[in-house]
């Protein structure tokens, strides 16, 4: 297991784990807090954006949407816009065998202080990734985990479906403008053998699933699977706009945003709450022209 401070992407002092079985996480404490790398033998399955290289948030300097693995705190178009999270400088620190810690500033607008926690499996591309939220204002803060992965594009989305949906279709879809489409026809989304199927960029990007399967895969163009656990809540709320647990953004062939979104957390003045993700990379085929995904390995490789 290797343990390091590099320079990458532009940045000093970024935090490398590494371990024997070919997997590599590199985390950014600048410009968010972010996962800037997230591999296996040699391929990042994350969306690095070469022109935001070396990006820093700095008065009278335009920002950016920032690439790679980023997560932040919602809910979405409710939370008050938040750029000392979002956007700020963070720090790191290497705080065992293959493990980092990132930490934020306390935020001026919401009061919110956030801590990312990573530890890498010495013997296999498993990595627990912990965001933990406290609340250093005054009064409560609601709030909810919203993870915001950027994978690189062209990839297909197999997400596991559970019963009673409050979608009739089992998702909605944004758009277009102001609107939340719960009856949507796409001809790159599918359902099937209780899988919903996003094979490319839909007609509008952002779609919003509330499974309760605790998990989904993205299977890149690379032959990687990516893996993603997570805790699920079926007696509690979640404070997304449609009571979402999974969101998808794709973008053209660029990047597919991977979203698991946690439940509502009401915080009281000195409160802390944490959620945890599990992340995985497994080599998988990616399917060419004319075949489909084998879902019944999926779940084998996702091991559900």
């Amino acid at each position: 297991m290797k343990t390091a401070q590099i320079d990458f992407f532009g940045y000093d002092k970024c935090l490398v784990l590494e371990n024997t079985v070919g997997t590599r996480v590199v985390l950014s404490p600048q410009a968010g807090g972010r996962v800037l790398e997230y591999s296996l033998n040699g391929t990042n399955t994350l969306y690095l954006n070469p022109a935001q290289k070396g990006w820093r948030h700095k008065p009278g300097i335009p920002t950016v949407d920032p690439c790679g693995g980023r997560c932040d705190v919602g809910p979405e178009r409710v939370i008050a816009p938040h750029p000392d999270l979002w956007l700020g400088d963070w720090t790191g620190e290497i705080i065992g065998d293959g493990k980092a810690r990132l930490t934020s500033v306390r935020d001026g607008v919401t009061g919110l202080r956030v801590v990312r926690e990573f530890t890498l499996a010495a013997d296999s591309s498993r990595l627990v990734f912990e965001q933990r939220v406290t609340n250093e204002s005054d009064r409560p803060v609601t709030c909810c985990h919203w993870s915001r992965t950027l994978a690189a594009g062209g990839g297909i989305a197999l997400i596991p479906l559970t019963p009673d949906s409050r979608f009739p279709k089992s998702y909605i879809m944004y758009g277009p403008g102001p609107v939340m489409n719960f009856k949507p026809e796409d001809p790159n989304i599918r359902i099937r053998d209780g899988f919903l199927e996003v094979l490319g960029t839909p007609t509008n990007p952002k779609l919003g699933i509330d499974s309760y399967a605790g998990w989904f895969g993205y299977l890149l163009r690379s032959d990687v699977l990516f893996i993603k656990k997570y805790p699920v809540y079926p007696d509690r709320v979640y404070c997304e706009m449609a009571g979402l647990t999974i969101s998808i953004w794709y973008f053209k062939n660029e990047m597919c945003e991977l979203e698991p979104i946690g439940p509502r957390e009401i915080l009281a003045p000195k409160a802390s709450s944490s959620y945890t993700e599990e992340w995985s990379l497994i080599p998988h085929r990616f399917p060419p022209a004319g075949e489909t995904v084998d879902l019944k390995a999926i779940k084998q490789a996702a091991g559900v």
